[in-house]
């Protein structure tokens, strides 16, 4: 009985620290709660940097919606890395209707020796843009007009140096309501909005989408340059920033959607296993460690409620098996409690979160699938395995 007990003890202990410190989403995290009525002192000149690497096929539908912009100063520069016959037709029949200083097509160079491609697009933006602030953007992205200029208020009156948006994965299939919401969560998990924003924390990440940050910090912290080669430019960038003593903001805002829809189970396992072990270092020690705190957050509330409803513990003394249920009670009362914020950005009702174990054992076969994947590509055994594990 007494290991039983500790073990959900324990447990309640852990959720109990994760409601309140690190897994639920604050109010001031979404983008949405700060105030727009407040003022800067001045609205600095911005420079919108559109990264549309293979994003020909929607360009056509998003670049409107960057094209719409609404902000006392700014331009716009689309880098056409020649990558997508359709981007530099969308561009230009844009570029057609649009005045020559608000938006440019860049044609791109190609990308030098230890350059991810988009980042060196975005580089190049950098380098013939003029703006004060740059905002760097994705092409697959629907934006609200009013976007960039209330998160430059944002970062101006609460002097941040970088902000940056998550933005919102539109769920419309049972596997998108089970699975996007999910991810918001696991990413929060990993990089809390609120312990990002806080100067002396040492956890820092950013959202790659929606991307706003000075031009003098970006240079003082050693500018893009600085993180050409990471896998995941968006958490190296606000590793970085911060490094470098800059304020950094992290929110979500409904105002930034995906135009493209996920909808079937393997077209989000794609999404996840083309770079889940990247961000576990390559490293099936850290897979492996990932899975066993999923398997106790998640896994043991699942197996201490199958078996009380069981009467597995029918034989413990009545007042232990009494504060047993109550353990496990609190602890998917947590559970919900840190859901319940991400569900209702994303408009969903509360049994979802009812589900949430269920999306974390989904997250945790696709990062086993992942690294396995990884492993394939690693081997040097020959072309089969590689292409296998690239479809």
């Amino acid at each position: 009985m007494l290991p039983v007990f500790l073990l959900a003890l324990g447990l309640a202990l852990t959720w109990l620290y994760l409601v309140t410190a690190r897994a639920r989403v604050r109010i001031s995290s979404l983008f949405e709660s700060f105030d727009t009525r407040l003022l800067p002192d001045r609205w600095p000149s911005i420079s919108v940097i559109v990264e549309a690497r293979q994003q020909g096929d929607v360009l056509k539908f998003t670049l409107p919606s960057i094209l719409s912009f609404y902000y006392p100063q700014v331009e716009i520069l689309l880098v056409d890395d020649g990558s997508d016959d359709a981007i530099r037709q969308a561009a230009q029949q844009a570029a057609a209707a649009e005045p020559a200083a608000r938006f440019r097509v860049l044609a791109g160079a190609p990308t030098p020796p230890g350059w991810r491609d988009e980042l060196w697009a975005l580089e190049q933006g950098v380098n013939a843009s003029d703006g004060e602030w740059l905002l760097f953007v994705d092409a697959g992205i629907l934006f609200d007009p009013t976007l960039p200029r209330d998160l430059a208020r944002l970062a101006l009156v609460e002097d941040y140096s970088m902000a940056s948006l998550l933005h919102m994965l539109r769920p419309e299939t049972f596997w998108d309501r089970l699975l996007l919401p999910a991810f918001f969560f696991f990413f929060h998990f990993l990089y809390p909005f609120h312990r990002v924003r806080e100067s002396e924390s040492s956890i820092a990440a950013a959202a790659a989408g929606c991307l706003l940050v000075e031009r003098q910090a970006l240079g003082r912290a050693g500018g893009l340059q600085a993180v050409r080669g990471a896998r995941f430019e968006e958490l190296a960038l606000g590793r970085l920033m911060k490094a470098s003593g800059a304020r950094v903001y992290l929110g979500a805002s409904v105002r930034a959607a995906g135009f493209r829809r996920l909808r079937t189970l393997r077209a989000i396992r794609q999404m996840v296993t083309r770079s889940a072990c990247a961000e576990f270092h390559y490293s099936w020690a850290l897979v492996g460690a990932s899975l066993v705190v999923l398997g106790f957050l998640f896994g043991m509330p699942v197996a201490g409620a199958v078996l009380i409803g069981t009467g597995a513990f029918a034989s413990f003394p009545y007042l232990h098996h009494c504060a047993l249920g109550v353990l496990v009670g609190a602890i998917w009362g947590m559970m919900i409690l840190s859901y319940g914020p991400i569900l209702r950005f994303y408009g969903l009702p509360g049994h979802w979160a009812l589900t949430l174990p269920a999306a974390a054992l989904l997250y945790g076969a696709m990062t086993v699938e992942s690294a396995w994947l990884y492993r394939r590509r690693a081997d040097p055994s020959g072309v089969a395995l590689q292409s296998t594990a690239q479809r």
